[in-house]
């Protein structure tokens, strides 16, 4: 009996359609890799206090603002701080690519932002050695030690 529905279900999957349930999870991946994207198209774009736009630098919060409005038109304030109350908590055993991700930088919990790339690494705009959207790990040590948290701002994803 066994071998029968083996044998029916061969038969039968390469004719059938993909189901809404794995149609609705590559919505839901190709959701949460759109901001991870938009950030790494910026990488090199130079910081700017204050910045909110490409063209004219960006600073931290201003990087993660225009990346979530241009990849699903949400509105996030301009400010570290204020981030850090939107969406969901994240663990950070959980941080999923497009995750934001908050650090004390300046003597006072989250004071700086980024979006979470995966394998430990984020995407930020510096203000210091680098001066511009870059990559960094957050296993380094400056990062590990002022390391705040994570929120999720596309709930209910994978």
């Amino acid at each position: 009996m066994r071998a029968a529905i083996l044998f029916t279900l061969l038969l039968i999957l390469p004719f059938t359609s993909p189901t809404r349930a794995s149609e609705g999870l590559q919505e839901s991946l190709d959701a949460m890799s759109r901001p991870l994207l938009e950030a790494l198209s910026l990488v090199g774009t130079p910081y700017r206090m204050g910045g909110q736009r490409p063209d004219t630098g960006l600073d931290c919060s201003g990087l993660v603002r225009h990346v979530y409005k241009q990849t699903h038109d949400i509105e996030l304030p301009h400010n570290a701080r204020e981030m850090s109350q939107r969406g969901e908590p994240v663990a950070r055993s959980e941080l999923k690519p497009g995750d934001l991700v908050f650090f004390n930088t300046l003597g006072r919990p989250f004071s700086h932002v980024g979006i979470y790339k995966g394998d430990g690494k984020f995407v930020h705009a510096s203000s210091r050695r680098d001066r511009r959207v870059t990559v960094s790990d957050m296993h380094n040590g400056y990062w590990a030690r002022r390391f705040d948290g994570a929120r999720r701002i596309l709930p209910g994803l994978p």
